[in-house]
């Protein structure tokens, strides 16, 4: 059908009296079903009761199985650790008895105070024992590389002494103040020797020195020699850069007139010997300074550890200080590698500051003259130019101003 108004099509229509009819009818229905769910609910209740109290037994019972399986449940892991609990005692009962046993046989044995101190003994006599070869080595070596004292004179009539100078096969090892007064080559083979001296030495006591020697052809004695700091935390650590331990003769130097002075004054600070590219001739000097104050660093940290304290104004003189160290009553006892071990470089109690032995090194170029009782201060100051035109006449080497007392010699 087709409505007249909106024109919708639709299956059916109702009229408000067709309505209320199906209204009714539902409602007569819905009553009737109530009814109908009513009675069924209380046949259900009534049927319900019947069987509640069979319910509430079987509910009962499952609460309880469900409780037994909890039960045994944790009755098995109580079980479960009462076993290991057995074992662990087993176990601990088994050890006391072997520690028993081993108490009774170490009471039947020495005390143990006796075994460690007959290790102790034996490990003194070991220590001793090195000690003896090394002492050995080490007056083969000093006979091998001839290291003498030559010159000097003892006190007579109450008349001082003098001092010698100290050589290596047969060469005289001067000290910074007087190495100007030696040509090149001369210091060169001495340093050379002296290098190898000590590196064998060191070798034989098993000595770590603070500043390392290198070879410019990276072979043992091949080439130039270049020292340098190892590892360290000390101050000298720092000193990283490898200085030589070799001299050449200065071929960019110049003639001076005569009306120029030709002293030269050393550099006022320490870094002037770190800066060789600046100035070659007087920096390669300054850079062998350096390098030679490391090596004379490195003779003191060995004497320190041989019982032997070289004080700063006895540091210059290297082979005497080596020959102090050769002659130690402690030589050879303590060492890096053996024991009693020895702190790695530097330790505290050496006091030396390497700083101290740079200055040192580089304050008084030359040996200071000494003024004797009964000269005035003329006759000193013509010695002192008497000297200075000794040095002027060599060749290869600048004119220096003698220093006063600082420094070495």
């Amino acid at each position: 059908m087709e409505c007249k108004n909106c024109e919708l099509r639709q299956r059916q229509y109702y009229c408000a009296n067709c309505l209320r009819n199906h209204l009714r009818d539902f409602r007569l229905q819905t009553h009737h079903f109530s009814s109908d769910r009513n009675e069924h609910v209380a046949r259900a209740s009534r049927a319900f009761k019947s069987i509640e109290s069979g319910r509430l037994l079987r509910a009962e019972i499952a609460r309880a199985d469900h409780s037994l399986d909890q039960i045994a449940d944790s009755l098995a892991k109580v079980r479960r650790n009462c076993e290991s609990k057995r074992d662990r005692l087993r176990t601990l009962r088994e050890t006391l008895a072997q520690r028993r046993r081993t108490l009774n046989a170490a009471r039947l044995l020495s005390p143990q105070s006796q075994t460690l101190t007959k290790e102790s003994q034996e490990l003194s006599v070991l220590s001793q024992t090195i000690a003896r070869a090394r002492s050995g080595l080490v007056q083969e070596l000093v006979e091998v590389f001839h290291v003498v004292e030559v010159g000097g004179r003892p006190a007579v009539g109450g008349r001082p002494g003098a001092r010698g100078e100290w050589t290596i096969g047969g060469l005289v090892l001067p000290v910074p103040g007087d190495v100007r007064r030696y040509p090149p080559d001369h210091i060169n083979a001495v340093i050379t020797h002296t290098i190898h001296f000590l590196g064998l030495l060191t070798f034989y006591l098993g000595i770590k020195l603070p500043f390392e020697v290198s070879w410019s052809c990276r072979r043992f004695g091949v080439g130039m020699p270049w020292i340098g700091a190892g590892r360290g935390s000390e101050s000298w650590a720092k000193w990283t850069a490898k200085h030589p331990l070799n001299l050449t003769s200065n071929p960019s130097s110049t003639p001076s007139s005569p009306s120029s002075s030709p002293s030269r004054t050393p550099p006022a600070s320490l870094a002037d010997s770190e800066a060789p590219e600046q100035a070659p001739a007087h920096g390669q000097t300054q850079s062998f300074t350096t390098g030679l104050a490391m090596l004379l660093y490195n003779v003191c940290y060995l004497a320190h550890s041989q019982g032997v304290e070289i004080p700063l104004s006895q540091a210059g003189d290297a082979l005497s200080n080596l020959w102090a160290v050769c002659c130690s009553g402690e030589l050879g006892r303590r060492s890096h590698s053996t024991t009693p071990l020895l702190l790695p470089p530097t330790p505290p109690s050496f006091t030396l500051d390497f700083a101290q032995v740079l200055q040192a090194t580089t304050a008084s170029p030359t040996r200071a003259a000494r003024i004797r009782p009964g000269r005035s201060a003329q006759d000193t100051g013509i010695s002192r130019m008497r000297s200075e035109r000794i040095v002027e006449e060599e060749d290869g080497w600048d004119v220096v101003e003698l220093g006063g007392e600082e420094g070495f010699g």
